[in-house]
C-alpha cells in the first residue's frame, strides 16, 4: 500500500516534513510489522542516546519525540486516517519510555534492552486496561497516548525484573 491520500489538495512541504517524522523516517513503510519496525527505531534511539553509560539528555529526548510525534500524527491523520498503521512515531516513544529508568544513571545490558523491546510489544499488541481507552483520544494525542500507557507497563515490569534478578 502506498501513500494514501484523503484531501483533494497536492501535499504541502510540510505533510511531507509530518509523514517523515510519522513514519520515524520510513520505518513505518516497512512491508511486514511496521509497528515493530517504529519501535527499533526507539531502541536506536536509545542506544545512540546511551553510548556513553547513561545520558542526561534521554529524557528530554523522550519529550521532544512525543511534542514531534503528536504533531505530526495529527497533520498525517488527516492523509491517512486517525493510528493509521504506517504511523509508526507513537511506537518510537513507547519504546523509548519503557527504557527511561536508565536514563542518566547507568546502561542497559543488551538482555535488558531485548526483554524491554518484547515487554513493549508485548504491551502494545495486547493493550491491557486502560491502554485501549487512550486510543479514544482525539487527533495525534490518540494516535501517541496507547504507546506511552504501553511504554509505561514495560518500564514497570521491566524495572521489577531488574530488581528480582538483581535479588538472584
Amino acid at each position: 500500500m502506498g501513500i494514501l491520500k484523503t484531501k483533494t489538495e497536492p501535499f504541502t512541504a510540510t505533510d511531507w516534513i509530518a509523514i517523515a517524522v510519522a513514519t520515524a523516517g520510513g520505518a513505518g513503510f516497512a512491508p511486514k510489522a511496521p509497528g515493530t519496525a517504529g519501535s527499533v527505531v526507539g531502541v536506536i534511539i536509545y542506544l545512540l542516546l546511551d553510548r556513553d553509560g547513561g545520558s542526561a539528555y534521554y529524557p528530554h529526548a523522550i519529550i521532544f519525540f512525543f511534542i514531534i510525534g503528536v504533531c505530526a500524527s495529527t497533520r498525517v491523520e488527516h492523509l491517512w486516517g486517525h493510528d493509521a498503521q504506517r504511523i509508526v512515531i507513537d511506537e518510537v516513544v513507547g519504546q523509548m519510555i519503557t527504557f527511561g529508568m536508565a536514563a542518566g544513571r547507568y546502561s542497559l545490558s543488551a538482555l535488558y534492552v531485548v526483554l524491554g523491546f518484547g515487554l513493549f510489544r508485548l504491551f502494545d499488541i495486547t493493550k491491557p486496561f486502560p491502554i485501549r481507552r487512550l486510543e479514544r483520544l482525539k487527533g495525534g494525542l490518540g494516535v501517541i497516548m496507547d504507546d506511552v500507557g504501553a511504554g509505561l507497563y514495560a518500564l514497570a515490569v521491566l524495572t521489577l525484573a531488574r530488581y528480582v534478578l538483581a535479588k538472584v
